[in-house]
């Protein structure tokens, strides 16, 4: 009996010890799972079901229990019952984790938007059907054939959007979602926030060669770090982007308030322009650098969409803030597929839209020239083929990316924008694109 006992002891014990060590991970488990869930029911009107079979059906996030509050617009998550988290809906700021009871009872203020596009026009400048354009130049087979390869069981495809000169040639989307789904992009919204500093300096509100304005680092070595420094993710600062251990990106994803200060804390570990490191807590310093240039928060709000998102007609488009208001530029905007080709167009038309220039040319060549140290890979918040990443597409071609391939590929050369929204980055991008530019020819 005394062994027995001593068993179940040993046990017990050991039970703790492996609660107490996994403590952390269980908080950023149920993190993840009723911020996505809050999200994707109350930003992207999908169900609790379809959430919990397709969004969080990964390892570990399945493993997590998830309520709904229609009523609350609130989402709470249970991590075996061990630990419990809330994400909770703000019209206008898009979902958030609650740190605390009274951050969901707070009032916030909302951005104002405007829905510019045209009744006349026809896409991408308005809501009027396109006209059915046949071009002779496009093996339409080839075409599909590409695209079929992207949709099987491998390549986990939820939709694709591709445009040549202007006009949607083909489009698809997987069981459940429609040209009217907002998908998240992830760190596409990365280039998001960068093209607002190309739109602030085209006003000549701002100078990205300028040095940081940021007051922790104006007495020591770090205030010799610019704002271009920090687009090319160059600074030589110290960061953890690891998504599967408690690194500094998953905290500050899940358990922080204000995302813009992780990054201001860390120190050197390298110097600047000469140590690229890919890091979300720098993008999202750049919003809090973007938030400092308004006199009012308001201001900060709705300029990111009267100045570029509402101005090209990402209506669809909702970049969610944390719990101090700023935009989660790092990761958090979510729009249909035919709004996130909107940027790319943007950027093939060198700032140009519809008549009106938002940003200078320039600022395209700035910001996909590679990145020292970065083998030809990353620009100003924008990823590159300079490095031949893909070895039979134009080493000219950029890309906003995301996790899990969320994709907007420019092939200024082709006169293409081509959107994937995927579930796995392993998919053969290289073979679906190529397959698209070998059907035109």
């Amino acid at each position: 009996m005394k062994i027995v006992k001593r068993i179940l002891l040993l046990l017990l014990v050991i039970i703790i010890i492996a609660v107490v060590y996994n403590y952390p991970k269980l908080n950023i488990l149920a993190g993840y799972s009723a911020k996505n869930t809050a999200s994707s029911v109350f930003v992207a009107n999908r169900t609790l079901a379809f959430t919990d079979k397709n969004d969080n059906n990964f390892s570990p996030i399945h493993l997590a229990s998830d309520e709904l509050s229609l009523e609350s617009k609130t989402a709470t998550s249970s991590a075996f019952g061990l630990l419990t988290r809330k994400a909770f809906f703000r019209e206008g700021l898009g979902s958030v984790l609650a740190l605390d009871d009274n951050d969901v009872s707070k009032k916030y203020l909302i951005p104002k938007r405007t829905n510019t596009s045209s009744d006349t026009l026809a896409y991408p400048y308005g809501k009027a059907k396109q006209k059915d354009t046949i071009f002779k130049n496009i093996n339409y087979d080839k075409l599909h054939k590409a695209i079929d390869f992207l949709f099987d069981s491998i390549n986990k495809t939820r939709a694709t959007v591709i445009i040549y000169k202007n006009q949607i040639i083909a489009e698809r989307y997987a069981n459940g979602f429609t040209e009217n789904s907002k998908i998240l992009g992830w760190s596409m919204t990365k280039s998001i926030t960068s093209t607002l500093f190309g739109v602030l300096e085209y006003q000549g509100k701002i100078n990205v060669q300028d040095k940081a304005p940021i007051d922790a680092w104006k007495n020591d070595e770090r205030k010799e770090i610019t704002i271009h420094n920090l687009l090319q993710m160059n600074s030589g600062l110290e960061w953890d982007e690891d998504y599967n251990t408690i690194s500094d990106v998953s905290k500050m994803l899940f358990l922080s308030r204000d995302m813009t200060q992780q990054q201001i804390h860390k120190p050197f570990v390298g110097k600047p322009n000469e140590t690229w490191n890919y890091s979300s807590g720098t993008t999202n310093l750049l919003s809090g650098i973007l938030r400092s240039q308004f006199k009012t928060h308001q201001e900060y709000l709705d300029f990111w969409y009267a100045a570029l998102i509402d101005k090209i007609g990402m209506n669809s488009m909702v970049v969610e803030a944390d719990l101090e208001g700023n935009y989660v530029g790092s990761s958090y905007g979510w729009a249909t597929p035919r709004d996130w080709a909107k940027l790319g167009l943007l950027y093939l038309h060198n700032g140009l839209w519809n008549g009106e220039q938002l940003f200078d040319k320039k600022w395209v060549k700035y910001a996909t020239t590679p990145t020292p140290t970065s083998n030809g890979w990353y620009g100003a918040q924008i990823w590159l083929n300079a490095g031949n990443r893909y070895p039979d597409v134009p080493k000219n071609m950029y890309s906003f990316n995301g996790y899990q391939g969320q994709n907007v590929f420019i092939l200024p050369d082709q006169d293409l924008v081509i959107v994937r929204m995927g579930l796995t980055k392993n998919a053969d991008v290289n073979e679906f694109l190529k397959g698209v530019i070998v059907s035109i020819k």
